[in-house]
Formats: C-alpha cells, sequence, structure tokens
C-alpha cells in the first residue's frame, strides 16, 4: 500500500514518537488516576514543535497546512494507547488553533497566537450546554453588549480542556431575536471575574482528558475577544467542522489498529488447552476481519486526508470518516478484548482502558446518529 507520507513525515513521526515515549507514557497512568493530565505538557511539546503546528511562522508557529502531520500525532498517541491525554492535545491542534488561526485580527493575532503556538496559552471550546447536546440553536448563554464590553451569562458542559484551558471560545447569543444569525464567538481569558470551573466530570473512560463544566456570572468580555464577527458563529463552527471530524475518524481507524496489533502479540504468547491463542480458529477469524476492516478503511481515510489538504474535502466525507472511523474503533476494542478473556478487563493491559475510552468517540464531535444524517443529505440529493 502506498505510504502518504514522505521522508519529512517520517522524521517528525520518529521525533513525536520520542517525544511521547519520554514525556507522555511514563506519566500516563498517573494522570488517568488524577484525571487529567500536567498542564506542563503543553509547553514541553511546544518547545519540540509538536503544538501550533499550522499557526503561522511569524507567531511562533510552524506555518504548515500540512495535516498529515496531525494525523502522525494521532496514529502515534493512538498506538501507545494515550487517549485521553492525547484528546487533549489533538483538540487544542486540530480542532480549537484553527478558530484563532482563521479568525483572529492583527490585534487578536499578535495577543493569542504566540501563546498557543508555544503551548503556554492552552484552548478549549465551548459549545455543549446542559440540555442541548447536539441542538447548537438551542444554546442559552447570552452575551449583552455593555459599551465596550459583554456581560456573559449562562453554563457550558462536557467541555475538553476545561480545567488546564488559558482561552475558552464561548459560543454564545449576542441577539436573541435573530436566533441562528445572532450567535457569536467571545474568548474568555482564565482569571477573568465571574467566569468559574465547575467539576472536573467523572468519566468512565477518556480519564486523563479534564472534562469541566464552565459557569459564567457577568463576566466582562471586552469587545475585542470577540472573534471574527458578530452573529457569524454558525458559519465560523461550520468552517472547521470537516478536519474536526477527519481529526476523530483518523485516531478511531489508528486506534482499531493498535488493538488488532496489541492482540496479536497476546494471542502468540497466552496458552489454553496446551496451545497457544492464536491457534484456535475463531481467534484467527477475529482477527482476519478486525485486519481486512483496518486495511479497508485507511485509504479511505488516506484520501480524505489529502482532500483536506487541498481544500477538497466534503461534509459528506467528513461525516464518513468520523462515522466509520469510530464505529471501527468499538467494534475492534470490543472484539480484541474477548480474544484477552478476562486479562481483557484489568487495567494492566492496554486493551480494557482502550475499549472504555473508544464509547464516547461515536458520541462527541457529533454523534454518528448526526453523522448519518448529513451523509443522508449527500446520498439524496
Amino acid at each position: 500500500m502506498n505510504s502518504i507520507y514522505d521522508e519529512t513525515h517520517e522524521l517528525f513521526r520518529e521525533s513525536f514518537a520520542a517525544f511521547v515515549d519520554a514525556e507522555m507514557v511514563p506519566k500516563y497512568h498517573d494522570w488517568e488516576v488524577a484525571g487529567i493530565m500536567d498542564r506542563e505538557l503543553y509547553t514541553t511539546a511546544g518547545k519540540h514543535g509538536f503544538v501550533g503546528l499550522a499557526v503561522p511562522e511569524q507567531h511562533g508557529g510552524g506555518g504548515s497546512d500540512d495535516f498529515r502531520f496531525n494525523a502522525i500525532i494521532a496514529e502515534e498517541l493512538a498506538k501507545r494507547g494515550i487517549n485521553g491525554a492525547g484528546l487533549g492535545l489533538t483538540l487544542h491542534n486540530d480542532i480549537v488553533t484553527p478558530y484563532f488561526i482563521e479568525y483572529c485580527n492583527d490585534e487578536q493575532a499578535e495577543r493569542w497566537l504566540p501563546g498557543i503556538a508555544s503551548g503556554k496559552l492552552v484552548t478549549a471550546i465551548a459549545m455543549t450546554e446542559p440540555g442541548t447536546g447536539s441542538d447548537l440553536a438551542g444554546i442559552k448563554t447570552t452575551a449583552v453588549r455593555d459599551g465596550d464590553e459583554f456581560v456573559l451569562n449562562g453554563a457550558k458542559t462536557f467541555i475538553t480542556n476545561g480545567i488546564n484551558s488559558d482561552l475558552v471560545v464561548v459560543v454564545c447569543s449576542t441577539d436573541p431575536e435573530a436566533g441562528r444569525s445572532g450567535m457569536s464567538l467571545l474568548v474568555v481569558e482564565r482569571g477573568m471575574d465571574g467566569f468559574e470551573r465547575g467539576r472536573n466530570l467523572d468519566k468512565i473512560g477518556q480519564k486523563s482528558a479534564d472534562t469541566a463544566e464552565l459557569f459564567f456570572s457577568d463576566v466582562r468580555v471586552p469587545a475585542a475577544n470577540v472573534l471574527g464577527e458578530e452573529g457569524r458563529a454558525m458559519e465560523y463552527l461550520a468552517f472547521n467542522l470537516a478536519q474536526e471530524r477527519l481529526s476523530i475518524g483518523i485516531f478511531g481507524v489508528a486506534a482499531a489498529k493498535a488493538a488488532l496489533d496489541w492482540t496479536v502479540e497476546y494471542v502468540k504468547e497466552r496458552t489454553a488447552f496446551g496451545t497457544t491463542i492464536a491457534s484456535f480458529q475463531n481467534t484467527k477469524f477475529v482477527l482476519a476481519e478486525v485486519a481486512t476492516e483496518v486495511a479497508v478503511a485507511q485509504p479511505f481515510i488516506n484520501q480524505c486526508l489529502l482532500k483536506l489538504n487541498e481544500g477538497t474535502l466534503t461534509p459528506a466525507e467528513a461525516a464518513m470518516a468520523k462515522l466509520h472511523g469510530t464505529e471501527l474503533q468499538n467494534r475492534a476494542t470490543d472484539r480484541c478484548l474477548q480474544l484477552f478473556g478476562g486479562y481483557g478487563f484489568m487495567t494492566e493491559y492496554p486493551i480494557g482502558p482502550a475499549y472504555v475510552d473508544a464509547r464516547v468517540t461515536t458520541i462527541y464531535g457529533g454523534t454518528s446518529e448526526i453523522m448519518k444524517t448529513i451523509i443522508s443529505k449527500e446520498v439524496l440529493k
């Protein structure tokens, strides 16, 4: 199978893999127990050029819009079972930073992009509210103009990087009567009066990704912190959806491949009834099916990567990547865990945590049902 990566990409892969082995793998268990990874990881990654890859060079970033580098980060994290903490990094790089790059004015770019590129400013995006889920039009958080400020009130939940973040892009209503056309993006900064973080939510998986509730009580946000133009949030949010969904799909396929590799290694060593588990017909068939699904999925993901770089990736294709990648991640980790027997339910092997971590991937970034709705529109047009 022809690789979409060249020598520069593979050198980057070697460098990032060494970084993960040195800076993340030894600490990952502690982060999982704590429910959050060390804040300093972002600045360490920044020193090595692993955050802010697409931030322009004049602002201290890598200046590269080649998303294959982002894909390599996802693949290497998945290979090592670094799911929760990995989500923090990929969300900062793949999902939130693009909004700053695309919509910052000159003053905002000077103020925020260098910190984003160095890892000194960790980002998050706050869309979901209690009771809204995927229904962004139902957002109730409001920002009322008062001179040169907005007075922000409301609450958000399930916000990844909610504890570690320094800059939070808040989706809010600045003109309630205008409905979807009255939604704006406000950047709330750490330390603003009235901005409070609730508990770090206790999840069944993705434990080391800090996922928090955020509360805004008469937070006075300068009008200079409006990202882009007022009333265009829904348009802006659509701008990066294809990349966001592809990012999740890439990780999904990589996680399925990792589950397969761990299982192949395990069944060759584990014995039962006087022989290796690998010799059983059921084991062979399960692994053959998972291997086939991964092999079939990878070229489509690669094709989507190249299309994203070219600017031709469609919403339906991105939805397909997200839908299939995450559903495959769930199937593969489930079926592979079964071959580990009771040990698959133990945290000492990576397959158990990977199985639990996989479950949310068909929910965040748009549920599988939302993805099917998007795809069906293309099919039936």
